[in-house]
C-alpha cells in the first residue's frame, strides 16, 4: 500500500554522537588507527611563533586535509573543503563537530607557501604519513603531486624511497578564464598519470592497473 512519509525529519532536532555516524569499516577510521599524527607538532614547532600573531590552523588538521584530498582523489582543495562541510566521516577524521566551521580552502595552500616553502618539512611529514599508510595497505603511494613539486615514491615493505622533480607547467590558454590553483591542477595531473599508466602498460597485479585505495 502506498503510504507517503508522514513526517519531515529534516528539521527534527536530535542528539547524536558524530562517532556513531561513521561506519566502523570506513577508510578514515583505518587511517586514524594506523597513523600517529602527533609527531607533526615536534616537526613544525620551530615554524610557529609561541606567543605572537594570529592563531593558526592546527598543523595536524592541515595535513589531514591534504591526506583526504590525496586518498580520495578529490580534484582540488576547494572541493575538498566543500566535501568536508557535508561529509561526517571527513569531519570525524579532522576532529570537527557538525557545528564547527571548516577552514577556508585557501588556508592549506597559504600555510604551505608561507611556512614550508624553501624547506623539506612538508616533504618530510607527508612522506612519513604516506609511508605508514602504505605499510598498512591503505594507500597507493606511487605518485603524488603537491603544488609545484612532483613526488615519485617507490615503496616496499620496509621503506618508502622518494624522488622529487619539478613538474613542467602546462601551457595555458590565454582565452581561458579558469585559473588553476596549484594543488587542484597537479592532482589532476596525478590522475592523468595513473590513467595512462593503467591503460598503457600491463599491471604486475593481475592486469588490474593501479591498486585501488578503497571506496568512500
Amino acid at each position: 500500500m502506498l503510504r507517503p512519509h508522514q513526517e519531515d525529519g529534516r528539521y527534527t532536532e536530535t542528539t547524536v554522537k558524530l562517532d556513531d555516524l561513521v561506519p566502523e569499516d570506513h577508510l578514515v577510521r583505518k587511517l586514524d588507527a594506523a597513523i600517529d599524527f602527533s609527531f607533526i607538532y615536534d616537526v613544525v614547532k620551530d615554524l610557529y611563533s609561541p606567543d605572537h600573531g594570529r592563531p593558526s590552523i592546527d598543523p595536524v588538521m592541515l595535513f589531514k586535509m591534504y591526506l583526504i584530498q590525496y586518498v580520495f582523489g578529490i580534484r582540488s582543495m576547494r572541493e575538498t573543503v566543500e566535501q568536508i562541510r557535508t561529509n561526517v566521516a571527513y569531519r570525524w577524521f579532522l576532529g570537527l563537530s557538525l557545528h564547527d566551521p571548516v577552514p577556508h580552502h585557501s588556508t592549506p595552500s597559504k600555510n604551505y607557501a608561507r611556512r614550508f616553502a624553501g624547506t623539506d618539512v612538508f616533504h618530510q611529514i607527508f612522506s612519513r604519513i604516506l609511508k605508514e599508510a602504505f605499510e598498512h595497505g591503505l594507500v597507493d603511494s606511487s605518485v603524488l603531486y603537491v603544488d609545484s613539486t612532483h613526488v615519485k615514491a617507490s615503496a616496499n615493505k620496509r621503506s618508502l624511497q622518494r624522488k622529487w622533480q619539478k613538474s613542467k607547467p602546462k601551457p595555458t590558454n590565454r582565452n581561458s578564464k579558469k585559473k588553476s590553483n596549484g594543488i587542484g591542477s597537479l592532482m589532476e595531473n596525478r590522475r592523468c598519470h595513473l590513467r595512462k599508466k593503467k591503460t598503457g602498460s600491463k599491471s604486475k597485479q593481475n592486469g588490474s592497473g593501479e591498486r585501488t585505495v578503497g571506496e568512500k
